[in-house]
Order: C-alpha cells, then structure tokens, then sequence
C-alpha cells in the first residue's frame, strides 16, 4: 500500500518506522515547510494519507488530500465542532474517505467498549457518581483530552442521570490546580493533569458511599496509537466514507 504521511513530527515518524516494518511505501511526507507538496504526482498516487497536525489544520489538509482523491487517515481533534457537518457531507454524498479516531491505540479500542458495558450497568444504580481523570504531557496543551471526550460521551449517552461533559480542574506542570468549573449533579467532570513525558492515562472512577469502582488504561508509549493508526490505513484503503474505531473492532 502506498502511504503519504501528513505531519512529521514524533507521532508521524514513529507510523513511517511501522508502515515500513509492515511493507508499505511512504509515498510523499508533507509538514509545515513544503505545503505545496499536497499538489505533487508522489502525494495523488498515494492509497491513504495519515494525518496527525493540529486542530487549526486538520481540516484544510482533509480538504487538500480529497481534492486529489486520497483517503485519510486522522487523529487530530478539535475541528468536528465547526467542520464536522460539511466533513459528513464530503463523505455521505461527496464520495470521499476519512477514517477518524481520537486514539487509535487497540487498548484503548477495547478500554472503550469496557467503558460502554460499564456505563450501561451502572445505569441502573444512581447511589455511584462519576468521574474522570486524563493524565498527559506537559506538551500536550489542549484540555481535555481527545480521548477523553470521546469516552466521556459515551458515559453520557448510557447514564440517564448525566446529560453533559465539563471541563473540569487542571493540574499544571508546577502542581498549580485551577478548577475551572463545579460540576452540576447531571454533569460528568472530567480532570486533567498534565506532568512529565506520560503518554496517556485515563482513569474513569465510580464512586458510593459503600464502594469504588475505577477502570483505567495506561499507555507505556506512542507505539500503540502509530500500530493502530496503519491498521486504520490498511482497513481504510478497502472501505469509503466516514469511518470510524467502531467499524474496525466490532466489540
């Protein structure tokens, strides 16, 4: 499979290092300094594209890859809110083909359908309240994380008695923790910690004056998230449209 690769930084380096290993050719590699790179023969004779920026490009470099026709593979966040009804659009009747995950690591493909079935259960049990901790880089500037999220929706839509996600505190690199919002009772917080070179922790907690209940997934390195981001590739290049973890791992 031919693979360009858009960012090139330790993630993108890391995915090239297994496409190879895996035997795939990296086709065309487009970072900040060579954009016009998008309009080249060796970036439209790749298969699928791999896109892992930033929010703010993110969607202009979907745009790019779909006006040559190429599949793309993404893991960059933050651009569904203003661009993700026209991205729908480009993949349901434009005849176009974005494989989107916040993370693509296979543990946390599992982590997330554990989170799921849990959810569902504790559905019926209102005496646990919970929530959500995500622990991050100290590069890592956003917050909360992607992943975070995504898994706090998915607590949401399963527990009747929360009905949003919230911000909830940051715990800065100097340990200064700022609480930007008190969660109301129907609100599931999620915290954030940012602290050395952590990969990625998430840690959903359910909490009873009885009892506690917490799951968590603890990634040891990048490796798992560039793994699962060519098996996403790899499953893209045989299938259209929007696409997404749960159309690769039927858990």
């Amino acid at each position: 499979m031919k693979i360009a690769l858009i960012g090139y930084g330790k993630m993108g380096k890391m995915i090239e290092q297994i496409a190879i290993e895996r035997g795939h050719d990296i086709v065309s590699i487009i970072d900040i300094d060579n954009q016009g790179d998008f309009d080249s023969e060796a970036f439209a004779s790749a298969d699928v594209a791999i896109e892992f920026t930033n929010p703010t490009a993110a969607y202009g470099n979907y745009l790019k890859a779909f006006a040559k026709n190429v599949k793309v593979v993404s893991g960059s966040t933050g651009w569904m809110k203003e661009h993700g009804d026209e991205v729908r659009r480009l993949c349901n009747e434009g005849g176009q083909t974005l494989f989107w995950a916040s993370n693509f690591s296979i543990g946390v493909a599992i982590f997330s359908a554990v989170n799921r079935y849990l959810a569902k259960i504790m559905n019926q049990f209102p005496q646990y309240d919970v929530r959500m901790e995500e622990v991050h880089h100290i590069h890592k500037l956003d917050h909360p994380s992607g992943t975070g999220i995504t898994l706090a929706e998915e607590i949401v839509s399963e527990l009747d008695r929360k009905r949003e996600w919230c911000v909830g505190s940051l715990t800065q690199p100097d340990g200064t923790v700022v609480t930007e919002n008190q969660p109301a009772d129907n609100q599931l917080a999620i915290d954030s910690v940012r602290r050395g070179e952590v990969p990625g922790i998430h840690s959903i907690t359910y909490n009873s004056e009885a009892d506690q209940i917490t799951i968590t997934h603890d990634a040891h390195s990048r490796q798992g998230f560039a793994l699962g981001a060519v098996l996403a590739a790899e499953y893209t290049a045989a299938h259209q449209g929007l696409l997404t973890i749960s159309d690769m791992f039927n858990f």
